[in-house]
């Protein structure tokens, strides 16, 4: 912790949950609103063979008209191929000012529900589109 002139502490060893980034296949995409069901590790107990639980991941983002952007592009193959996993690798990166201080890898990423926000007249808000990403497995990775 840190204490300003002010007397006020802040935590200078925190992530702020507005300082992130998604990557696909290495290249950074835009228009993320959100990202939720970030887990690394997940076992269910509850039977007599204790197993890992791969949760989804789920991406909320603008809609864009690009069709060369990655997530539409994979959002068309998958459509095209709707009995199989087309799959992409996705990170989430944590950043602080810039400089990455952690990132989460999904393996064999796939898209399994695609979601869009409610069209609505008295409304200015952008439409958004909500991905269910399952996996294969998740790594975290720490920079340096």
């Amino acid at each position: 912790m840190t204490q300003d002139s002010s007397g006020i502490q802040a935590v200078v060893d925190s992530l702020s949950a507005n300082e992130f980034q998604v990557e696909i296949n290495g290249t950074v995409v835009t228009g993320i609103f959100a990202v939720s069901g970030l887990s690394i590790r997940s076992v269910d107990l509850s039977t007599e063979r204790p197993r890992l639980v791969l949760k989804p991941l789920i991406i909320t983002k603008m809609v864009q008209r690009d069709p060369e952007l990655s997530f539409n592009d994979w959002t068309r193959e998958t459509l095209a191929n709707p009995t199989s996993r087309v799959t992409r690798e996705i990170a989430v990166v944590a950043m602080d000012e810039g400089v990455e201080t952690r990132r989460w890898v999904y393996k064999d990423a796939w898209i399994s529900d695609i979601e869009f926000t409610d069209f609505d007249m008295g409304s200015e808000a952008l439409i958004e589109e909500r991905l269910t990403i399952q996996h294969g497995g998740v790594e975290e990775v720490w920079p340096g």
